[in-house]
């Protein structure tokens, strides 16, 4: 498909969006603005205050009133924040959104609002008065242009790195296990899926109730947009990288929801769960139940991105549970497979924030955004404030007192002391900053080394490893295309369709396969697979692969 045709076609998406609007009798929302506004009135400061609304689609909690980080920026830049958080479904806010043409100043990301044209080019915005962004994103310039107009929409919320990657953390997709079951078989490795469960169950036989509550030996998570949890397994497990709903070879992509080794992990599943160790309301749960689950220490194992369950990490930290806390392990069909969880940092295309066509000064938005990348700024919204939250050495390494830590893992504390529901889907600088600090704590060597609990000292130390991320192998370079998933697979495309039913199918038959009786899976996956083949699947393959095709011709450095 040329240019041409898929400017065209966005625009026939756009234009079918926009008649249903005018159908609908709908009039919200402002005219779009095309960045070429005077910027006068629109210098950022505490005499020329302004608030910015913000929706998030994930769930979360609003900051206190007097969050000592918000207040800093309001007292400082004139810049108030106002959040919404999402509630319920995704796709369905997004939705009465787009057919109400009303929006907020900044949105998340997500390719629906692109193809309704809800969000604005921001190329021209950042060009003319965001010079420390531009500065940020100079060498992925390209990259996030839109392969369908060549247009940036978004500002990716992870992934432009500032030198060196630091990585004493581990925030990616592994099989998870709580260290007491670690220590309780003598710190085994397990390497495959039947050793991996053949702990749990062992575990869970000998301790029935853990903490007044029954064991749950493997839970999933089935919900919205976060379904990873019960898709991605089988690529990893055959000894590839996360790119979604396909796995790459040479450069092309095609989906592994119908092949064997699917089949083979979600018989597994199946297995587990006529032994009773997999969480019976596991296709009943919301986020806020999982995430509940996870923090009261009973669930044993998951699979899931480290960076989505953190805060309950983060809760059993607090309520001193850290045998309870979980290792991940890249776990692979066969020992001899090479696993290929850990990634190198790919830039977080169709993430961050938009700002929308209602915003009614793009201007003072992006330089609100342009200001909060400066350092000080970016090492106030990571590390807090100098000598509240952390401490500066004689050698000028930044570091935390053990009560400082303890803050910082306190979920209560951060609604009052962090800006955490602006940073995370905000621009960052993320590796090091220019005095050598790591730009988190989580990620400062020493800072790193410190905080660990004498239990986590004594797991690395049993495998003889000094971080988490020692559980993995080292990741090779990225292939030029990658991931996968961040292709946009452009709205109301035959590719969207094929896309969207087969997701529908797998959430659909998964469930179903995994909770019938062993005798019945085979009838159960062969119907769900009959269903995939009568999708357009090819139109969905050939999209990815027209866009991985694309970012080799244009992502190269010429």
């Amino acid at each position: 498909m040329g240019d041409s045709k898929k400017t065209f076609f966005r625009m026939g998406a756009t234009l079918l969006l926009a008649m249903s609007v005018v159908l609908a009798g709908c009039s919200g929302g402002n005219e779009p603005s095309n960045g070429e506004q005077s910027s006068a009135g629109s210098d950022v400061g505490p005499d020329n205050p302004v608030e910015i609304s913000v929706f998030l689609n994930e769930a979360g909690q609003q900051p206190t009133a007097d969050n000592k980080i918000y207040k800093k920026i309001k007292d400082e830049l004139g810049v108030t924040f106002k959040f919404e958080f999402l509630a319920g479904d995704k796709n369905q806010k997004l939705g009465v959104m787009i057919a109400g043409g009303d929006y907020p100043d900044l949105i998340s990301a997500d390719t629906k609002l692109t193809a309704a044209g809800s969000v604005i080019p921001l190329e021209d915005l950042i060009e003319e008065h965001a010079p420390n962004l531009k500065k940020h994103y100079e060498k992925y310039w390209n990259q996030m242009k839109d392969p369908n107009d060549g247009h940036i929409y978004y500002l990716p919320n992870y992934g432009a790195y500032n030198g060196e990657v630091a990585d004493t953390y581990y925030s990616g997709p592994a099989f998870w296990i709580q260290k007491a079951v670690l220590k309780e078989f003598n710190y085994p490795t397990p390497k495959t899926l039947d050793e991996y469960f053949d702990l749990i169950a062992k575990y869970k036989e000998k301790y029935p109730t853990i903490d007044g509550k029954p064991t749950i030996g493997f839970e999933v998570l089935n919900y919205d947009w976060k379904n990873w949890g019960l898709l991605n397994p089988p690529q990893h497990l055959i000894g590839h990288p996360n790119d979604g709903g396909v796995v790459v070879n040479d450069g092309k992509a095609e989906i592994f929801a119908d092949k064997d080794y699917a089949k083979t992990y979600y018989q597994k599943l199946n297995e587990i769960n006529a032994q009773g160790l997999l969480d019976k309301e596991a296709f009943a749960q919301n986020y806020d139940q999982y995430m509940a689950k996870l923090s009261s220490g009973a669930v044993l194992g998951m699979f899931d991105q480290h960076w989505n369950f953190g805060n309950a990490d983060d809760s059993l930290k607090t309520q001193n549970k850290i045998e309870r806390t979980y290792v991940g392990f890249p776990l692979v069909y066969d020992s001899s497979t090479k696993d290929y969880y850990r990634d190198r940092a790919a830039l977080n295309l169709n993430n961050g924030y938009g700002i929308t066509v209602s915003a009614k000064d793009p201007v003072k938005i992006i330089k609100a955004l342009d200001k909060l990348m400066e350092e000080d700024w970016q090492k106030t919204l990571t590390w807090g404030v100098v000598d509240q939250d952390y401490y500066v050495n004689e050698e000028g390494r930044f570091m935390k007192t053990q009560e400082q830590r303890d803050n910082a893992a306190d979920a209560a504390w951060k609604l009052a002391n962090k800006a955490d529901a602006f940073y995370g889907t905000a621009p960052k600088i993320e590796g090091y900053f220019s005095d050598g600090n790591a730009t988190s704590a989580s990620n400062q060597p020493e800072e790193y080394q410190t905080s660990l609990k004498p239990f986590d000292k004594e797991v690395l130390d049993a495998y003889g490893f000094n971080s988490f991320v020692d559980f993995f192998s080292d990741p090779p370079e990225n292939p030029i295309y990658y991931p996968a998933w961040s292709v946009d697979i452009v709205e109301g495309s035959p590719a969207k369709i094929a896309n969207t039913k087969l997701n529908e199918l797998s959430t659909k038959y998964l469930p179903k396969a995994i909770l019938a009786n062993t005798s019945e899976f085979d009838s159960v996956w062969s119907e769900y697979v009959s269903e995939i083949q009568k999708l357009d699947i090819k139109a969905f393959e050939d999209r990815i692969n027209e866009v991985l095709q694309w970012r080799i011709d244009s992502w190269s450095v010429k």
